[in-house]
């Protein structure tokens, strides 16, 4: 085994109300289904003919609360809690999204291990995973992330940290296995090999299409099995690139061979409420002032599972609104109102390097 711990990624069964972009809205939104979560755990525990049908005696107006059967468990058990300022953590809870998420054991379904990934913000500067897609439905694919990740649907995802701590952070551990160091050192012939080189090696290799093609079939129903590739270094340094622009997507340039085309008949706005590409994808339809031209075609290359990664950021920074709950969802920042604009030119740049860098792996 290379990793000793691995997870899958946070599953809270009512992201409508525990994730958000905007901080108050889902601070707003947790207490308020807090609040009648605890009700109606006190009112079960009072109640005398608990035997009768649960679901019959709990507060079933969607606009207050989502249930799900582990969230009952929990109620029937006798669990309460309270909000928590600092239960709202930032997330990616898809490719290139990042989310704010109310990270708590009884309002999300399962944690997991992630209380021991990233046991607190501070931990997120130095730790980081292999968030990997699993499952029949989608092709796998890997992304290096540095923050709690969320279960991707379709099948799931695995996540493989580097660290992992005591839940109060203390006790940072390297959970690479060092059965794994030693015979990465032994098959290469080089003590100077570490653990780190190890993880970027494995998320070098990941990324290779030979890779992914001939094990399309095992990567579907199992984790994936590393082999040892002849030019180990290749991989490494080639993983450890992608893993620093990956990571660090909004810190990129943006791409500079966007053109922004603006309808002089329309007041200047950087509001997003659903963008859409043109049918040849040259275009994204930004709002009704503005569209981007230029996108090249070879962005698209860079896929994660149904989607390119610039395509991820498309269908996700977008206005939603709950059906069942009425809660919105509104991607667009009042402190930085060309956050999803300059966005757009980065994750352009992400993938082009992206694609590049696989297109010179070395070969398997």
């Amino acid at each position: 085994m290379i990793f000793k711990t691995y997870s899958n990624g946070v599953k809270t069964n009512r992201d409508a109300w525990v994730h958000n972009f905007n901080r108050d809205v889902l601070a707003e939104n947790v207490s308020r289904m807090i609040e009648v979560y605890n009700m109606e755990a006190a009112r079960w525990g009072q109640h005398i003919g608990r035997a009768a049908d649960l679901d019959g005696f709990l507060e079933s107006d969607d606009t207050k609360i989502k249930w799900s059967p582990t969230l009952k468990q929990k109620l029937q058990s006798g669990q309460i809690t309270e909000f928590a300022e600092a239960k709202i953590r930032q997330s990616l809870y898809r490719p290139f999204t990042k989310s704010n998420l109310y990270f708590d054991r009884i309002m999300n379904d399962r944690v997991l291990v992630f209380p021991f990934i990233f046991p607190t913000p501070e931990t997120e500067t130095e730790n980081r995973i292999i968030w990997l897609k699993v499952g029949r439905e989608w092709e796998m694919f890997g992304l290096m992330v540095n923050q709690l990740a969320d279960q991707l649907p379709q099948g799931g995802s695995q996540c493989f940290p580097f660290y992992t701590y005591d839940e109060d952070s203390t006790n940072r551990r390297e959970n690479i296995t060092d059965w794994a160091l030693t015979e990465f050192q032994t098959h290469y012939g080089d003590d100077t090999l570490t653990k780190w080189d190890i993880f970027h090696y494995n998320y070098g290799l990941l990324h290779h299409p030979d890779y992914r093609e001939k094990y399309e079939a095992n990567l579907k129903r199992d984790l994936p099995h590393i082999p040892f590739a002849k030019d180990f270094w290749g991989f490494a340094k080639a993983g450890e690139r992608l893993a620093e622009i990956h990571v660090n997507y909004e810190s990129q340039p943006e791409y500079d061979g966007l053109k922004f085309i603006q309808n002089p008949d329309v007041q200047l706005n950087w509001r997003v409420e659903k963008m859409k590409l043109s049918r040849d994808k040259t275009s994204l339809i930004y709002n009704d002032f503005l569209t981007l031209s230029g996108i090249p075609e070879k962005a698209f290359d860079y896929q994660l599972g149904t989607r390119s990664a610039l395509e991820w950021v498309v269908d996700q920074y977008r206005v939603k609104i709950d059906k069942r709950s009425g809660i919105v969802n509104d991607p667009n920042r009042a402190d930085d109102p060309q956050y999803i604009v300059k966005l757009i030119g980065q994750v352009i740049t992400v993938s082009l390097e992206t694609v590049d860098i696989v297109e010179n792996l070395p070969t398997l």
